[in-house]
């Protein structure tokens, strides 16, 4: 009676497998599971001093005072200190390292820090160290993730939003600039 007992046991166990492989195999395996929505914040456009070179692999480019910040909800300019670091990895890609500070119409100041990548052709590596003005297309992959910290009740909202920026222009050099669309992930 006793091996009639852990028989059936086994059974319903090896049916408890069996059940739970076959509803694994039904489900697909890579289904996408969220969905990532954008809403737009704002554009600006950061002036950029020409990049000085560290070493090889490390430039530091400097925001000075100016541009400006234009959105449904936020207008205001860039006001110093401010300055991006970039790292250049093996691949050619670069790395972005970002902090600056939004100085707003109504006077009040918003951190924002952002980190990024920036992958480009050859071409347009030359072209941007001539100085020539690079648009979104010219380069592929320029993306970065922005958040912002400030004590201002009135853009208090902006502590809890991550963003994400896609370069629409680039000039780097005398006169450079950076232009960015702004959008909140929700």
């Amino acid at each position: 009676m006793n091996s009639i007992a852990n028989s059936s046991i086994a059974n319903r166990f090896v049916a408890g497998i069996a059940a739970v492989l076959l509803s694994c195999l039904a489900l697909p395996l890579q289904a996408q599971t969220a969905e990532i929505k954008t809403e737009y914040l704002m554009t600006y456009q950061a002036p950029l001093d020409p990049p000085i070179a560290v070493d090889g692999t490390l430039m530091v480019v400097n925001v000075p005072a100016g541009g400006w910040v234009k959105g449904p909800k936020i207008s205001g300019k860039f006001v110093p200190p401010g300055a991006d670091w970039l790292r250049i990895m093996p691949s050619g890609a670069m790395r972005l390292d970002v902090r600056a500070m939004i100085q707003t119409d109504d006077n009040a100041y918003i951190y924002l820090t952002y980190n990024g990548i920036m992958q480009h052709s050859k071409e347009s590596a030359e072209r941007m160290a001539k100085g020539e003005v690079m648009m979104g297309k010219d380069v592929p992959y320029f993306l970065s993730a922005p958040t912002f910290q400030t004590s201002s009740e009135k853009y208090a909202w902006l502590n809890g939003v991550q963003a994400v920026n896609k370069m629409v222009e680039l000039k780097l050099g005398p006169g450079g600039y950076v232009r960015y669309d702004v959008f909140i992930v929700r």
